[in-house]
């Protein structure tokens, strides 16, 4: 798990590193949808994550955004976002990271999520507690929903598709204390790890947007399921994550709509 941990973060900050050198500049961007973006910087970061992740580790299964899949038949598949809040980037709003997530036979046994930016590395190991910069994390104590502050994000078909989040961001504004939508999810799961967000819920969103911080909010001590409250699939496309206490709460005010 050492090597596998440190294999992790160190391809997060190389893809970082690719980040943080053309974040502000001239870029090449791409439209994969309506408003769903790819740039230079996206296959630049992902360049250095896989090659970084390939001299340690040849064998094992790779799931990244804009290369795919590489399958090798390997119990180990890493899963990757090289820069998630590819629309904040291509704005020069500087929210957006890097996330790595690990799979061992199907399940979530590490992540690191890296904003180069701010220098914040958030890290998980299953069983082994959740760390910020290095640093042991949890959730907040924030108990009542009336006062807490929750994220969301919206889906790229929001154009086009009637479930679209909408309802659901009217009702928690009416119940919550506050409402953000930063525009990058991982990040998103990883705020709430530390408690800078009491919870966060999303709709239509992929594994290398959740893998790794998902796992970051369970080690943290919060709760991580679908929109019904029942148990959570990073290939889903619901997930309601929390500080525990107002967790259900969240799942009720997601059943009014």
């Amino acid at each position: 798990m050492n090597d596998l941990l440190a294999t992790a973060l160190k391809a997060a900050r190389k893809g970082g590193a690719a980040l943080r050198e053309m974040h502000g500049k001239d870029i090449r961007i791409e439209h994969k949808g309506e408003i769903d973006l790819v740039t230079d910087a996206d296959r630049l970061s992902e360049k250095a994550v896989i090659e970084t992740i390939e001299a340690n580790f040849p064998d094992h299964d790779i799931l990244s955004e804009e290369e795919g899949s590489k399958k090798k038949d390997s119990p180990f598949k890493w899963i990757i976002d090289p820069l998630d809040g590819t629309t904040n980037f291509a704005h020069g709003y500087a929210m957006f990271c890097v996330s790595i997530g690990l799979e061992l036979n199907g399940e979530v046994i590490l992540g690191a999520i890296f904003d180069p930016i701010a220098d914040e590395m958030f890290s998980a190991q299953k069983g082994g507690g959740a760390f910020f910069n290095g640093k042991k994390i949890s959730v907040s104590t924030i108990g009542d929903i009336s006062n807490a502050l929750l994220t969301t994000g919206f889906p790229y078909d929001i154009r086009r598709d009637a479930v679209d989040n909408i309802n659901y961001f009217s009702n928690f504004c009416k119940k919550a204390q506050a409402v953000r939508r930063p525009g990058s999810a991982a990040l998103d799961l990883c705020y709430v790890a530390v408690g800078r967000f009491d919870g966060f819920w999303e709709m239509k969103l992929f594994p290398w947007d959740v893998s790794a911080g998902a796992l970051l909010v369970v080690e943290a001590g919060g709760k991580v399921t679908n929109f019904k409250g029942n148990s959570f699939d990073i290939y889903g496309r619901e997930v309601l994550a929390s500080n525990g206490l107002i967790h259900e709460s969240m799942v009720d005010i997601l059943a009014m709509s």
